[in-house]
């Protein structure tokens, strides 16, 4: 039984309530942050903290607990549970006011819920899947306009990943004016004669903390790199594809729609850009 960790007490899972009036429930008024573990050490912490804070800003919500003694709390789960590979799922909501309504409530009488878990997923960085790459399907994207903010609003991506195991493949992408956006929980990639080309930053999308570090490290190994939309075609006909995330790293994508990309096989940048991502990541874990 994991140990989980809500509003400052360690519990078993089992002994673990969150009022129903949490506005989280509620309201899905509450963002989000999903770690890695290697090694029994988290990956790209620091990122995970900085856009958490960001998201809790943009929202009005008051910080409930600092960057400090987040990162003790993820430690002591780690070492809790006896995680080696896997993850860890924080969620801050605004809290549980006395009963539901649509306005705020007073922050100075109603505390933030915070609320961790982990998930241990042994064998996390030689996933066999990467191997041989996804197949996803686009899809509308009729989300609401503020993705940037990782927000638990997360029902249409569930579909969305529900619509592709539907087709007999793996994810989504999703497509707003003809333009690629990002995948259900990633961020989408496509290879054209050795350039990564990868929708630019806006509200549109989500600020992936992993998609920053593969994007740092594909410079520094001299990639080029192109920060533009492109289309489901543009997809279709390019040489390679890929999405990162915080729980896939890097994933190499072989069909689109049901077109193969080359040889059906991942390409040379992919599980490159994989490669350096973990061993760069795991030199900085902490």
């Amino acid at each position: 039984m994991r140990t989980v960790y809500v509003n400052g007490e360690y519990l078993p899972e089992n002994e673990a309530k969150v009022s129903i009036f949490d506005r989280g429930f509620l309201m899905a008024d509450g963002v989000y942050e999903v770690t890695s573990v290697l090694g029994g050490k988290l990956i790209d912490f620091d990122g995970h903290a900085v856009r958490l804070e960001r998201s809790l800003s943009e929202l009005d919500m008051p910080a409930p607990i600092s960057k400090d003694d987040l990162l003790e709390v993820h430690r002591e789960l780690v070492r809790l549970n006896g995680i080696d590979e896997g993850l860890i799922y924080l969620q801050i909501t605004r809290g549980a006011p006395d009963d539901r309504d649509f306005v705020f409530p007073d922050p100075e009488k109603v505390t933030p819920t915070v609320v961790l878990f982990t998930q241990n997923k042994p064998g996390l960085a030689a996933n066999p899947q990467a191997a041989k790459g996804i197949k996803v399907i686009s899809i509308e994207d009729i989300r609401w306009g503020r993705r940037d903010i990782k927000t638990v609003q997360l029902l249409y991506p569930s579909m969305g990943k529900m619509m592709a195991k539907k087709a007999g493949c793996d994810d989504a992408w999703m497509v707003e004016e003809g333009k690629v956006t990002e995948g259900t929980s990633n961020n989408a990639y496509i290879v054209k004669g050795g350039k990564i080309i990868t929708r630019h930053l806006s509200n549109d999308i989500l600020h992936g903390i992993t998609r920053a570090a593969v994007l740092r490290f594909a410079r520094e190994a001299q990639m080029e790199v192109e920060e533009r939309s492109f289309t489901i075609e543009e997809a279709q006909s390019a040489d390679e594809a890929f999405i990162t995330s915080a729980s896939t790293f890097v994933m190499p994508v072989v069909e689109i729609d049901g077109v193969t990309l080359g040889d059906g096989t991942p390409g040379k940048v992919a599980p490159r850009l994989r490669e350096i991502y973990l061993d760069e990541s795991l030199k900085a874990a902490m």
